[in-house]
């Protein structure tokens, strides 16, 4: 909210350029991220509502942005801290945020 967002989903749409100072303004910030922030950055995908993702939009994510890992990092970490996906192809987000924060995967 501080940094211009609402409580509520989808009550605000931003441009790139609105976007752009928000994303350099959080970058330069050195405070740590907490389960909280990744949640909330898993509820995007989060189509249903209902605490869970694509297993292959995670694995997207992990290998496509941001500081993104090769496929051999992303293989450990979901053997280390993911439940297998359901039918569907789906993974409860929370379960996986828990399990790499309590016991973080180190990468040689």
């Amino acid at each position: 909210e501080k940094l211009g967002g609402t409580k509520k989903r989808n009550e605000k749409k931003i441009k790139l350029d609105e976007f752009l100072p928000i994303y350099s303004q959080v970058k330069k910030e050195k405070e740590q991220v907490c389960y909280e922030d990744f949640i909330e950055c898993l509820k995007l995908y989060d189509k249903e509502e209902n605490g869970t993702m694509l297993l292959a939009e995670l694995q997207h994510a992990l290998l496509a942005l941001g500081e993104n890992l090769d496929d051999e990092q992303v293989e450990t970490l979901f053997a280390d801290c993911m439940d297998p996906e359901d039918d569907e192809g789906f993974i409860p987000y929370s379960q996986f945020v828990q399990r790499l924060m309590s016991d973080p995967v180190v990468f040689d």
